[in-house]
C-alpha cells in the first residue's frame, strides 16, 4: 500500500464546516455498478465540502455568488492568517481559502486537464445551453468551445452534456446536464433554477486500482459508475488531443461524488509538485466526514498510514496516492 503523505490542512478549515443543509438521500445513477457487499463500517460517511485555495477572496466570492448563484453562508474575515468563506449551491458546499499573509504560486499558465493536479467540481444545470450563454455573457474564461454532448455509443455516459470553464484564479470548473435516466434523481426534479448543485468533484489519477485501494478499501466509498470516454466530443470538452480516459465515480453515503479520471492516453500529465503547499492555487481539498474519530485512527493505522498527531476534532489532513489533498473531520 502506498504510504500516504500528510499535507498541511487549511489553517482553520473546520471553522466553517457543517453549515450546509443535510442532502437528501437520492437514488443511484442508472449507470451505477454496485460495489461488493461489505460488513465493514465505512470510515467516510459523507463528502462534506470541497475546499479551493483562492488569491483574492472578495473577487472569488463575487464570482461564485453572482455568476454561479452560490449562497454565501459564512466568511471568517481577515483577522487570521487564512480567510475562509463557505458557500452553498443546492445541498452542496465549497470552502474558499485565501492565505492572507503567505500568498502561494498561481496555477501554471500551461495547465492541462490531464495534469495530476487537475481537480474540478461539476455543477449541474437544468439547461446547459442557457447556462453556457450565461457564462459567455459574464465573460467567463472557457476551456471547452461550447457544450459537448457525449455520443449515445457510450452506453454509460451517452447524452451527458458538459462544458469546462475557469474561475478568476484559473481553477477548472464544469457545468453538466444529465439526460433522462442518468444521474441522481434529484437532478431531474422540476425546478425554475438554472444551476442546481454539485454532483461530484473530479480528480486526475495515475492508476485507478491504486486509487480504489485508498478511496474504497481505506475510506469506504462505493463505486457507483464507470465509463470509458474518448472521441472528438471528449477531446473538445477537456482540450486534450487524443484523450481516452477511464472514469470511475465513487460516493459516500452523503454529499457529492468523487470522480477518478484515469487518462489511458495521452499519459504525459505532469505530477503534483512535491513542494506544493495549501497556499498554492493548484491546492484543492476534499473535506470528508467520519462518524468516529476512534475508528478513523484505527483504520488509518491498519492501512499503515501516517497518523497526524493532532486530534481529529480539528481535522486530519492526508493525501491520496496522487497527492490530492483530503481533510478528514469528525462529524
Amino acid at each position: 500500500m502506498t504510504r500516504i503523505l500528510i499535507l498541511l490542512a487549511f489553517a482553520s478549515a473546520t471553522a466553517l464546516i457543517g453549515g450546509c443543509a443535510e442532502p437528501a438521500v437520492t437514488t443511484a445513477p442508472t449507470v451505477a455498478k454496485p460495489a461488493a457487499p461489505t460488513t465493514t463500517q465505512p470510515l467516510v460517511t459523507a463528502v462534506e465540502a470541497i475546499g479551493i485555495t483562492v488569491s483574492d477572496m472578495d473577487r472569488a466570492v463575487a464570482f461564485y455568488r453572482d455568476v454561479l448563484t452560490f449562497e454565501l453562508l459564512a466568511d471568517s474575515g481577515t483577522a487570521g492568517k487564512v480567510r475562509e468563506a463557505r458557500l452553498q449551491l443546492g445541498d452542496e458546499c465549497i470552502v474558499l481559502a485565501e492565505h492572507v499573509d503567505a500568498k502561494g504560486r498561481p496555477i501554471p499558465n500551461d495547465s492541462r486537464s490531464n495534469d495530476r493536479w487537475f481537480q474540478h467540481i461539476a455543477i449541474i444545470t437544468s439547461d446547459i445551453d442557457t447556462a453556457y450563454r450565461r457564462l459567455v455573457e459574464q465573460q467567463v474564461e472557457l476551456i471547452s468551445p461550447g457544450p459537448q454532448r457525449l455520443p449515445e455509443s457510450n452506453r454509460a455516459a451517452g447524452g451527458i452534456a458538459a462544458c469546462y470553464f475557469r474561475d478568476p484564479d484559473g481553477h477548472p470548473l464544469e457545468i453538466l446536464q444529465f439526460p433522462p435516466g442518468k444521474g441522481q434523481e434529484k437532478w431531474h426534479r422540476p425546478t425554475n433554477r438554472l444551476l442546481l448543485g454539485i454532483d461530484h468533484t473530479a480528480i486526475v489519477v495515475s492508476d485507478t486500482a491504486r486509487s480504489l485501494e485508498f478511496y474504497c478499501d481505506l475510506l469506504g466509498m462505493k463505486v457507483v459508475g464507470e465509463s470509458l470516454n474518448f472521441g472528438p466530443e471528449q477531446e473538445r470538452l477537456n482540450q486534450v488531443p487524443g484523450a481516452r480516459l477511464r472514469i470511475t465515480t465513487l460516493r459516500a453515503k452523503q454529499g457529492p461524488g468523487v470522480e477518478l479520471l484515469d487518462y489511458l492516453s495521452p499519459q504525459d500529465g505532469r505530477l503534483v509538485p512535491t513542494d506544493t503547499t495549501p497556499s498554492d492555487l493548484i491546492h484543492w481539498q476534499t473535506i470528508v466526514a467520519t462518524a468516529s474519530a476512534k475508528l478513523a485512527a484505527m483504520r488509518l493505522k491498519s492501512f499503515k498510514q501516517t497518523i497526524n498527531p493532532h486530534s481529529l476534532a480539528g481535522g486530519l489532513a492526508v493525501a491520496d496516492p496522487d497527492r490530492h489533498a483530503l481533510l478528514v473531520i469528525a462529524h
